[in-house]
C-alpha cells in the first residue's frame, strides 16, 4: 500500500459561519492548502486541508478553537498519511 506524504486536517461544524472562521484561522495558522468543503445537510459543513504534519495539526487546532467560539464544533481529525487509495477516492 502507498501512502500520500501530506497529512489531512478536518473540521466539522454546525453552521456555515463557523465553518468559514474554522477555514480562515487554518488557512492563517499554518501553510496548508484547502482541498475541500463539503455541505451534507442540516447546516453541517465539513472543511479539509492538506499540508506537512505539523503544519496540519497546528491548523486544525486553530480552526477548531474559532469554530468553537463561534459556532458548534462537530468533529475535529488528522490523518498523518493518507493511503494514497482514499486520496485518490476523495480528491480525483
Amino acid at each position: 500500500m502507498e501512502f500520500v506524504e501530506q497529512a489531512l486536517g478536518m473540521i466539522e461544524t454546525k453552521g456555515f459561519i463557523a465553518a468559514v472562521e474554522a477555514c480562515d484561522a487554518m488557512l492563517k495558522t499554518a501553510n496548508v492548502t484547502l482541498v475541500m468543503e463539503e455541505r451534507p445537510g442540516d447546516a453541517i459543513v465539513t472543511v479539509m486541508v492538506k499540508g506537512g504534519i505539523g503544519e496540519v495539526k497546528a491548523a486544525v487546532e486553530a480552526g477548531a478553537d474559532r469554530a468553537r467560539r463561534m459556532g458548534e464544533l462537530l468533529a475535529v481529525h488528522a490523518i498523518a498519511r493518507l493511503s494514497s487509495e482514499a486520496d485518490d477516492a476523495l480528491f480525483s
